[in-house]
C-alpha cells in the first residue's frame, strides 16, 4: 500500500511525501520547503529518491536543488520548471511516472500556469493537483486563459469520484466564503462550509478533499451547472456556456 505523508510548511503550503514500502522509494510531490521535506523524510526513515513537480512557482519547485544535492534524487517536472532549474526528466500530458510498482498518470491541468500538471495515482485513489484546484476553489489564472483552465478542470472532473485530491494549500476557509457568495442556495455547500469552520477551529486540515464532494459544492467545478450559470449571467456568465461562467467566477474571486 502506498503511504502518503502530508505536512504543513511555509505559511499555508502542504508538502507531500509518498512512499512505496516494497521498493523503499520515496517521492516528494513539490518542494515548498527543502528543510521541511528532508526533515519529514528523516523522521520516517525514508530516503527521497524522486521529486515530482506540478509547476514552476518557487513554493512548489524552489527546494529542488537543495533536496537533490542532499539525496541525489531524480527530478521529474513539466518543462516550465526549467525557469528554476532543469529537471532530469521533462513530463507532459499523457506521460507516466513510477514509484516502485505504483504508476502515476501525468495530466495537463494548465491555467494557473501554462505548464501545470497533476499526478493521478489510480492504484492509490489519489491525485496530487498542486494549485490547479483546491477544496472549494481553484488557482488564480496567472498565465492561462479561461477556456484552457476550464478544459483542465474538466479533466479533473473526469477522474473517479472517490479520488482524493491532494491540494497544495490550506485555502479552504477563504474559498468557502466565496463559494457561499457564489452559490448561496446550495445546501450541501452550506453543510460542507460548517464542517470546514469546525475543522479549522480545531486546528485540523481540510485537505485532502474527495472529488465527489467538490463536484457538488465547488463553484469552479460547477461552471457547467445551468442553475449556477443563470445566477452568474448578470456577471458575465452565460447559460449554456461553462467557459464564460468559469471566467466570471474566477474574476469575481480575484477581488472578493
Amino acid at each position: 500500500m502506498l503511504e502518503i505523508h502530508q505536512f504543513a510548511c511555509l505559511s499555508d503550503n502542504y508538502g507531500y511525501l509518498i512512499h512505496d514500502p516494497a521498493s523503499g522509494e520515496t517521492a516528494c510531490i513539490d518542494t515548498p520547503d527543502a528543510d521541511a521535506c528532508l526533515h519529514a523524510a528523516q523522521e520516517r526513515g525514508w530516503q527521497i529518491t524522486q521529486i515530482w513537480n506540478t509547476h514552476w512557482h518557487p513554493d512548489h519547485a524552489g527546494g529542488n536543488a537543495a533536496i537533490k544535492a542532499a539525496t541525489g534524487c531524480i527530478v521529474s517536472a513539466p518543462a516550465e520548471v526549467e525557469r528554476i532549474a532543469a529537471p532530469d526528466r521533462v513530463v507532459a500530458h499523457g506521460d507516466t511516472v513510477t514509484l516502485g510498482d505504483f504508476t502515476a498518470q501525468v495530466i495537463d491541468v494548465s491555467g494557473h500556469t501554462n505548464g501545470h500538471v497533476a499526478y493521478h495515482l489510480a492504484q492509490a485513489g489519489a491525485a496530487f493537483v498542486g494549485d490547479a484546484v483546491f477544496a472549494l476553489g481553484c488557482g488564480r489564472m496567472f498565465e492561462g486563459q479561461p477556456d484552457q483552465f476550464w478544459a483542465s478542470l474538466t479533466r479533473i472532473k473526469a477522474l473517479p469520484g472517490e479520488t482524493l485530491l491532494y491540494c497544495a494549500h490550506e485555502y479552504t476557509a477563504s474559498n468557502a466564503r466565496f463559494a457561499l457568495h457564489a452559490d448561496p442556495d446550495n445546501a450541501q455547500l452550506q453543510d460542507y462550509a460548517a464542517q470546514i469552520t469546525k475543522a479549522r477551529a480545531e486546528g485540523r486540515p481540510t485537505v485532502p478533499t474527495v472529488l465527489t464532494r467538490e463536484l457538488l459544492t465547488n463553484p469552479f467545478l460547477r461552471a457547467d451547472d445551468p442553475d449556477l450559470q443563470a445566477r452568474w449571467a448578470t456577471h458575465g456568465g452565460k447559460v449554456g456556456d461553462a467557459i464564460a461562467t468559469f471566467a466570471a467566477l474566477r474574476t469575481a474571486k480575484d477581488t472578493f
